[in-house]
C-alpha cells in the first residue's frame, strides 16, 4: 500500500485540458491495478492531488440538468465562460478565478474502500481549514458539500464537490470559493438546488482578498492527516 500522495500545483488552466490531463493519471494506476491482478504482481500504485485555477467555466455531472444553466450559449461567450459535460457525479457547477479548485487521483485500495467515507473525509477536510479562520462548515443532509447555517434560510454554500470512482480510483473533487466572483453563481441553479445561495471565504470573513496559498496549505494539511498520507518529496 502506498500512502504517499503528489501534489501537483498545475496553476490557471484550462478545464478541459486539466479534465484531460485527470484522464491520463486515472487511466494509468487502473491500469496498473490491472496488471497486477492479471500477472498476479504487486506494483504500487502513485496517488495525485492536483491543484488548478480554471478561466471561467460552467459543468454539468452525467446525471445533471442542462435547465440548470440559465443562460444561453451567447450570454456564454458574453461573460467569457465555456460549458462542458463531463463524467462526474452531482449537477452543475461553476469554477473560476479566486477558487481553490483540488482533484485527489487517489487508488483508495491505499487506504480504505469507501465511497462513502472518502466524501466524508474530504467534506471534513474542507470544515478543517474553514474552523481555522473561525468559521463553522456544515454538511446538508441529502446535499453533498459544506455549507453555512444549514436549515435557516440564510443557509449557504462555500464548498461543491463532484467526484468519479471506478476500481477504487478516484477523479474530479471540490471548488472552494475563496476570493471568488459570485456574480457567476446568478447564472445557474448551484447543484440543481433551488433557493440556496452560493458565498466565498472573503465574503465570510468581510475582507477583499484572502491568500489563496495560505488556504491551500491548511486544506493539504488537514487532508493528510485525515487521510493518514504523506506528501511525496
Amino acid at each position: 500500500m502506498n500512502k504517499f500522495i503528489k501534489i501537483e500545483e498545475i496553476g490557471t488552466k484550462d478545464y478541459k485540458d486539466t479534465w484531460e490531463y485527470q484522464e491520463k493519471l486515472f487511466k494509468e494506476i487502473i491500469d496498473i491495478k490491472i496488471k497486477n491482478r492479471r500477472e498476479s504482481k504487486s506494483i504500487d500504485t502513485p496517488n495525485f492531488f492536483l491543484f488548478v485555477e480554471h478561466p471561467h467555466v460552467y459543468t454539468l455531472g452525467k446525471s445533471g440538468d442542462i435547465n440548470n444553466l440559465l443562460i444561453s450559449e451567447q450570454k456564454l461567450s458574453e461573460i467569457g465562460a465555456t460549458f462542458y459535460k463531463n463524467n462526474r457525479g452531482g449537477d452543475i457547477t461553476y469554477h473560476g478565478p479566486g477558487q481553490i479548485v483540488g482533484y485527489p487521483i487517489l487508488d483508495l485500495e491505499n487506504y480504505f474502500t469507501d465511497i462513502h467515507k472518502y466524501l466524508r473525509l474530504l467534506e471534513e477536510t474542507i470544515i478543517k481549514t474553514l474552523a481555522e479562520y473561525g468559521l463553522k462548515g456544515q454538511r446538508s443532509k441529502g446535499e453533498t458539500g459544506v455549507w453555512f447555517d444549514v436549515g435557516t434560510p440564510f443557509a449557504r454554500k462555500i464548498c461543491a464537490f463532484g467526484v468519479r470512482a471506478s476500481r477504487w480510483v478516484t477523479m474530479h473533487g471540490f471548488a472552494l470559493n475563496v476570493n471568488a466572483d459570485l456574480g457567476y453563481f446568478d447564472h445557474m441553479i448551484p447543484c440543481g438546488i433551488k433557493g440556496k445561495s452560493v458565498t466565498s471565504l472573503n465574503v465570510e470573513l468581510g475582507k477583499k482578498n484572502i491568500p489563496i496559498e495560505q488556504v491551500k496549505e491548511k486544506l493539504i494539511y488537514h487532508f493528510l492527516n485525515l487521510f493518514d498520507a504523506k506528501k511525496l518529496p
